[in-house]
């Protein structure tokens, strides 16, 4: 614990950084090693597309690279600092797995300093009313909320949303079946991050009915009672047939005075039953609720889909290419950006794997950036994928659902090469 009494995760060589290395491995360094601090040039590879104004951005490099540079280039960071509403990250989850496409299996001191490093670099670039989700599962979950509280302030913390990612449990898992992934939410100033309201649903609609043909439309049977004390809550009701309610049922009071329930009776605005006998409701009109409903911190898969749907969606665009492990479907990522983002925000993803959130930042009207480490992915499944979704030749995912006809481009820029050398002898960096 620090002298300011902050708790603070500690684990070996945190006071070191990280530089990734050809090989796909990463290296210890002192912060004060020139590579630390190197600015990378982005080296324009290739256009897709019509992006004279987006900005949208695919970045072939070390993530940390890629952001240095959104941060320091001057052109760059004119465009994107400060700039970002939202950061959507899916980082390996380190579970100790070996995957087709990427080893998942780093030393919790590597991982958690990698992800530190990462978050470091990317908390500039959010703009006052952005935020950071990181999805991950059991894991380091635990972990990479200590070190997100550290970097981006436990008050600005936003919440967990929980991700029923299968449909059935697994019957061969030993201890308890693993349903469910996790995605931290922070906001850059929680003072001024608000979500967004989802769509209302069909349910949530066909609860508002109209039996007594009122003008103002369908409404709903609302509780009069609370269970707050209220001082003016305590009153006797008389029913129309003539009925007395002694008063609110026992441990809660009537919502509204008693001079304010009259108002609302000659109003037209309380239910009493068809034969006038009932206890009284108030008649909620749909009209007059909000146009949307608040995001819960459980996504249930009916709604924003289910883990084998991204590898769906993945093979239907590769058929003949063995599909990522783990990719997310789009509704999920549909969602985050639903609740975290506007039209014509940016949306930044560190970790591009297949490309997923681009490709639903593009369909949804969304400005991006986002990074791939691997050259082979980027050529097998990054790029492709976007210019299909550019050219309007994917089909699936929330294709239908925004009803994307194809449009936009990007940019395809590269990490440059490290203008420092490492001497093979001596371990000396020198130009």
């Amino acid at each position: 614990m620090e002298p300011s009494g902050r708790l603070e995760l500690t684990w070996a060589n945190k006071h070191l950084r990280l530089i990734s290395n050809p090989d796909g491995g990463y290296e210890w360094v002192d912060p004060t090693d020139p590579r630390v601090s190197e600015v990378r040039l982005l080296h324009d590879v290739d256009t897709v597309g019509d992006d004279t104004t987006d900005g949208n951005l695919l970045i072939e490099g070390d993530a940390l690279h890629a952001l240095t540079a959104l941060n320091r280039i001057p052109e760059l960071a004119r465009r994107y600092a400060g700039q970002v509403r939202l950061v959507y990250i899916d980082p390996p989850f380190n579970t100790g797995q070996a995957f087709a496409h990427y080893d998942d299996n780093l030393e919790h001191s590597v991982w958690l300093s990698m992800l530190r490093d990462r978050l470091v670099q990317l908390k500039p670039l959010l703009a006052p009313n952005g935020s950071i989700w990181v999805h991950l599962d059991d894991a380091e979950v635990h972990r990479c909320r200590v070190v997100m509280d550290e970097v981006l302030g436990a008050a600005n913390f936003i919440g967990t949303a929980i991700w029923h990612r299968t449909k059935a449990p697994k019957n061969s898992a030993i201890h308890l079946s693993l349903d469910h992934d996790f995605l931290l939410a922070y906001a850059a100033d929680g003072r001024l991050w608000r979500s967004n309201l989802l769509p209302r649903t069909e349910a949530m609609d066909a609860k508002f009915t109209n039996r007594d043909d009122d003008p103002r439309g369908p409404w709903f049977p609302d509780n009069l009672s609370a269970r707050n004390f209220y001082s003016k809550g305590t009153y006797s009701i008389t029913c129309p047939s003539g009925r007395v309610i002694a008063g609110p049922p026992k441990g809660r009071f009537w919502r509204f005075s008693e001079e304010r329930f009259k108002t609302l009776d000659a109003d037209g605005r309380i239910w009493w039953g068809a034969d006038g006998d009932k206890s009284p409701t108030y008649k909620l009109f749909l009209a007059e609720v909000r146009s949307g409903r608040v995001a819960s911190t459980v996504w249930p898969p009916e709604e924003v889909g289910y883990v084998r749907n991204g590898k769906q969606e993945i093979k239907a665009l590769f058929p003949d290419i063995d599909p990522f492990s783990t990719p997310k479907p789009e509704r999920l990522i549909q969602r985050v950006l639903q609740v975290a983002s506007d039209p014509g925000d940016i949306v930044l993803d560190c970790f591009a794997g297949s490309g997923t959130t681009a490709a639903v930042a593009h369909k949804m009207g969304r400005r991006w950036v986002t990074s791939e480490r691997e050259p082979e992915t980027v050529s097998t499944f990054t790029r492709p994928r976007l210019e299909k979704v550019v050219k309007g030749e994917d089909p699936g995912g929330i294709t239908d659902a925004v009803d994307w006809k194809g449009g936009g481009g990007f940019r395809l820029v590269r990490v440059g090469p490290s203008m420092f050398d490492l001497d093979a002898e001596t371990g000396d960096v020198y130009l």
